[in-house]
């Protein structure tokens, strides 16, 4: 990469591709790039100083061409203008994965993969090293809470990397050590089924080093594959598990993370939710292996402040509360809604889900009108299409046809706020991975407005 002045960003505003463009414009390059929409990121980017554009224009494109680099996303249409441009005039092209790879080659990659869980593992994992002293440069798919981005840099040769499955981007990483927090059926427009995919996360562990941190159930594979990774297990019945779990009446929660050298007490997860128990074990567990002290690896738990939109409380007062959250998968809601459940005994939640994928929702759209099911009300939106066309008979109208709760609608999103202002709200929570994004700080505004 050091023959390059340039680093030029197809779909910049990527929460994995910004990452990439600060750490390419701390590291001295002319970073710039295309998004299709303006958003948050792409704004905190300009103020930074790398310049986006919004419409494609080959113009914008640095030349030469022998002195940038080229990196897209895989969402971005492989006839737009800009991208026909540079592979007809002799960029070097790689995806973000392969970006990625070549910078935590030759350092200590710590990585956490998963088809849920990976974002808040990974920068709780980030937040340890960097409180402990130690640093760590890390790549996160979520903007933390603590420090207010998804790009840590340090001198440190320690590399966190989210390790995302998506088009089997993890296989270009080779990790000294990596979590993998489950492997659920997901992507199968990638994958052509959910062996397939189990065999990749497999060989993503035959290509990690020293130690795999796995979610009990899922070692049998790995083992059986002779991966040469020393393998721990974690969550109930793990080599690493919570115990003595309890919670008081503002949600905080307390627990001893057994190992294999014995009980550590004095846990607090610095997020609620039992899920945040279990991505605070894995996180803990690879950071005791790596050489942290158990006495910093408490600090750092409990001063952890979690992930934009991940378990995102943002508003908790008597009698409303409103949470937002990433799942766009069945077993993440549902883990969501366990959570909530736990943290807000005996409330009605009312939940807002928009599908995210025409090929996600018809592979798995019964299992979303179960798991949204456990909910008090339900509210759908339309589907939010992102890199796919549109899928004949494919709609949110078939979630909510198998939705068993009687109070259940669909709607757009144009109407969701007046909704929300007519209807009483306990808990409120919003699912997604689309573009609801945009309407949480209106709906936070909204009910602080009527309620606070």
């Amino acid at each position: 990469m050091a023959t390059y002045s340039n680093v030029y960003f197809i779909g910049i505003g990527g929460i994995g591709m910004s990452a990439l463009a600060r750490w390419f414009r701390h590291a001295g390059f002319n970073v710039s790039g295309y998004d299709r929409t303006p958003s948050a990121i792409t704004g905190a980017l300009e103020k930074e100083g790398i310049p986006v554009h919004f419409e494609a224009d080959i113009n914008l494109v640095p030349k030469p061409a022998d002195s940038t680099l080229v990196i897209y996303t895989p969402a971005v249409p492989g006839d737009m203008p800009e991208m026909t441009y540079v592979r007809e005039h002799g960029y070097r092209i790689i995806k973000r994965a392969e970006a990625l790879g070549e910078i935590a080659s030759g350092k200590t990659c710590l990585a956490v993969s998963g088809t849920h869980g990976k974002t808040t593992t990974s920068t709780m994992l980030a937040h340890i090293l960097t409180e402990s002293g130690e640093g760590c440069t890390a790549f996160l798919g979520g903007i933390s809470k603590n420090y207010g981005t998804n790009m840590l840099l340090s001198d440190s040769d320690i590399v966190v990397a989210e390790a995302d499955e998506f088009d089997r981007s993890f296989l270009h990483l080779h990790p000294e050590a990596a979590v993998v927090t489950s492997m659920d059926a997901d992507h199968l427009d990638i994958y052509s089924d959910i062996d397939d995919l189990r065999r990749t996360f497999v060989q993503f562990g035959l290509q990690t080093e020293k130690y795999l941190v796995i979610k009990k159930g899922l070692e049998d594979r790995f083992r059986q594959a002779g991966v040469k990774a020393g393998i721990v297990t974690y969550g109930e019945g793990g080599d690493f598990h919570a115990s003595d779990i309890t919670s008081d009446d503002m949600g905080r929660m307390f627990f001893t993370l057994n190992t294999p050298d014995g009980a550590i007490k004095g846990f607090h997860a610095g997020v609620p939710g039992l899920v945040n128990i279990e991505n605070a074990t894995a996180a803990a567990a690879m950071a005791l292996l790596h050489g942290v002290p158990q006495e910093k690896v408490i600090l750092a738990v409990s001063s952890f402040r979690g992930v934009v939109r991940r378990f995102d409380i943002r508003l908790n007062i008597p009698g409303h509360t409103y949470i937002d959250d990433y799942a766009h998968h069945p077993a993440e809601i549902a883990a969501t809604i366990a959570s909530i459940r736990q943290v807000y005994p005996g409330r009605k939640i009312r939940g807002i889900f928009q599908p995210h994928l025409y090929t996600r929702t018809r592979d798995f759209f019964n299992d979303f009108a179960a798991a949204l099911s456990r909910l008090d009300s339900v509210i759908l939106l339309p589907i939010y299409p992102a890199r796919e066309k549109p899928i004949p008979g494919v709609s949110s109208e078939m979630i909510l046809e198998r939705i068993t709760i009687p109070d259940k609608k669909l709607i757009g999103k144009q109407e969701l706020l007046q909704e929300i202002q007519e209807t009483d709200t306990d808990v409120l929570v919003t699912f997604g991975a689309g573009d609801i994004d945009r309407l949480t700080g209106p709906i936070e505004t909204l009910l602080k407005e009527k309620y606070a």
